[in-house]
Parts: structure tokens; C-alpha cells; sequence
């Protein structure tokens, strides 16, 4: 099966009608400058050495080179064979808290800095899982949709901050029920959703989420972040820290038994993260211990590149414009190589 790798060079085949009008015209305009001397015979025979077939067939040379170059860059290819590829993997939903209590510096350089910064290790890492990205505080939202683009993910990532949801507060139950539409309905096997938290909740009831999480299959893990005694929260671009309405310096502390509840419901588990270990990797390599299914089947077509071929033929045609000269060669006149003696 013969391929194209590079089909957009191609074009650039476009320019060789141009080069051969140009040439045209120019073997007519020194046609007519000889022709203005006087009569044309009189002048070929004062020029015995001059060749009219000469120039046109290096030029031809030349441009069948030019063409070979094109085409050779363009990568032609021949197939070798077709072979189908399946990939194995776990969805894994990542539901990472953007509210402002992320921004406490008990973990450096903040809770959610910490928080990327081990997801994006994790990405790192995927080979043929699929994977999404759920930010949520007072209410939630899909940041990535289930997929195996890591790169995209990476960048999206990297722009997380807490002012994406403009409702504070912590919905771990509404994260939850959002992770559950998310994943692809088509996939009966295992489904990870990691929620990355201080815990704090206050919007709603996660365990009810969690119960029918687990129904549908779906197996939860929690990763805690924060002081359990308490941390203020600062203010971006400020030393202050953020105050309730009486004026007192709010605490945010770890809801470590809220988010030990939720993993054990939902037949995960809970790590607590700490500056020396986040423990994002730890569930990772759990997860890859789970069941996996079959998420594509790929077919792929084997090709072997052929360019060299062609570039070495497009070597042979500039060797041989070299050989050929644009006058006749009066040692070489009796022997008729390529029938150049006119």
C-alpha cells in the first residue's frame, strides 16, 4: 500500500511550471537577441561549439531533480502491514477543591499549588488510562472530560485557581454526583474518582453521593490536605488573612473523619497528605493494581519510508546535469552518448 506521510509538501510541486515558463521565455529572448545579429545560419556556423538541445536537456535534468527532492520530502511510504491495537486502562476522575481554604500554606507552597503539583507527577506517569478533571467549591464543574489527551490536561491544570468558581464553600456530594455522569457510559468495568480536599464540607451531604457512587460501581478515594488544628487562610497580594464579619482571622482546619467516612462508603481509601508525601502516587499504584477494560481498539498500518530511494535518484540526475555540458565536446562528438552531438 503506498502512502504519503507529508502530503502538504506537495504543493510545493507548483513551482516548477513556473521555473519551466521562466526558462521558455528566456531561451526565446536569447533566440531573438542572436536573431538581431543577422542571418541565423551565418551565425551557427561562426558558433560550431554551441548546442541548442543542451540546455533544454539539463534543464529537464534539473527539474526532474527538483521534483524527485519535493516528493522525497513529502515522505513516500509503502505499507507493510495493518495490525490492531487494544489499550487497557482505568477512568480515573479527579475532583480537585478550588475554594479559598486551598490557599493555606500548612502545605508549600499552598494546599492547591501542592495539589497540581501532584497531578501533574501523575499525568506524568498514565500510560493508557483515561482521565478527567472536576474542580469544585461551593458548586462544581468539569474542567477536563474524561479522555487520554495528558498534554491538554497538563495545561488546563496549570491554570487552576480559586477564583474559576465564583460560589465558596466545599460540595463534595455535588463533585460526586457530577463524576458520576462524567465517567463513559459504556464502560462496565472499574472507575476511580479521587477527591482532593481539606474536608470542609458545608454545602451538602457527600455520603448519600458516595452511596450511589459505589452502586454503579465506582470506587472512591479521598486525599486530605491540611493542618487538623487549624491554619489561616491568607490573602492573595497581601500579609493580612482573610476575616469573618466580627473581624476575627478565620481558621481552616482538616476534616479528617468526614473524608475517611467517604472513602470507606465508597470502598476507596483515605492518605493523608503531607509536604514530603503527597500520596497521589500511592493510589495510583493501587488503582493499576484493579481490573481494567478495554477502552480503544486501535487499527495501525506499518509504513516503511522509501525517500531515500528517490533522493538518491534525484542525486544520480544532478551527477549526470553535471556531466552534461551546455556545449558540444569535440573529443566526445564521435561518440554518441545520449545523442547530444547537435
Amino acid at each position: 500500500m503506498f502512502h504519503i506521510a507529508n502530503p502538504e509538501y506537495l504543493f510545493a510541486l507548483a513551482v516548477i511550471p513556473v521555473l519551466i515558463l521562466m526558462f521558455v521565455f528566456t531561451q526565446r529572448k536569447k533566440r531573438k537577441s542572436l536573431d538581431s545579429f543577422g542571418d541565423n545560419h551565418v551565425i551557427i556556423n561562426l558558433m560550431p561549439l554551441v548546442s541548442k538541445r543542451r540546455p533544454v536537456i539539463k534543464f529537464s535534468i534539473v527539474i526532474a531533480a527538483l521534483a524527485l527532492v519535493i516528493f522525497a520530502i513529502a515522505r513516500p511510504q509503502f505499507g507493510a502491514k495493518l495490525r490492531e491495537v487494544k489499550t487497557e486502562g482505568v477512568e480515573i476522575m479527579i475532583a480537585l477543591d478550588v475554594s479559598n481554604s486551598m490557599l493555606a500554606e500548612d502545605m508549600k507552597p499552598n494546599r492547591l499549588d501542592a495539589a497540581k503539583r501532584s497531578i501533574g507527577k501523575m499525568l506524568d506517569n498514565l500510560k493508557n488510562d483515561k482521565i478527567g478533571l472536576i474542580v469544585f467549591a461551593g458548586e462544581a464543574f468539569v474542567q477536563v472530560p474524561i479522555t487520554t489527551d495528558y498534554t491538554s490536561t497538563k495545561m488546563f491544570l496549570e491554570s487552576l485557581n480559586t477564583n474559576m468558581v465564583q460560589q465558596q464553600g466545599t460540595a463534595i456530594g455535588e463533585a460526586i454526583r457530577l463524576s458520576m455522569k462524567s465517567f463513559s457510559p459504556d464502560n462496565e468495568k472499574k472507575k476511580v474518582l479521587i477527591i482532593i480536599t481539606d474536608g470542609e464540607n458545608h454545602e451538602d451531604n457527600p455520603l448519600d453521593a458516595v452511596a450511589e457512587a459505589k452502586e454503579k460501581g465506582i470506587l472512591v478515594y479521598t486525599i486530605g490536605l491540611g493542618d487538623v488544628k487549624g491554619t489561616p487562610i491568607p490573602i492573595e497580594g497581601s500579609s493580612d488573612f482573610r476575616k469573618d464579619n466580627a473581624g476575627n482571622v478565620i481558621m481552616t482546619s482538616l476534616d479528617e473523619n468526614m473524608l475517611i467516612q467517604i472513602a470507606d462508603a465508597g470502598g476507596g481509601k483515605y492518605i493523608r497528605a503531607s509536604n514530603s508525601k503527597f500520596g497521589l502516587s500511592t493510589l495510583y499504584d493501587e488503582i493499576e493494581k484493579l481490573d481494567k477494560t478495554e477502552l480503544e481498539s486501535r487499527i495501525y498500518s506499518e509504513y516503511e519510508d522509501v525517500f531515500q530511494y528517490v533522493i538518491f535518484l534525484a542525486l544520480v540526475l544532478l551527477l549526470l546535469d553535471f556531466l552534461v555540458l551546455n556545449r558540444k565536446n569535440k573529443q566526445l562528438e564521435k561518440v554518441k552518448i545520449f545523442n547530444l552531438r547537435s
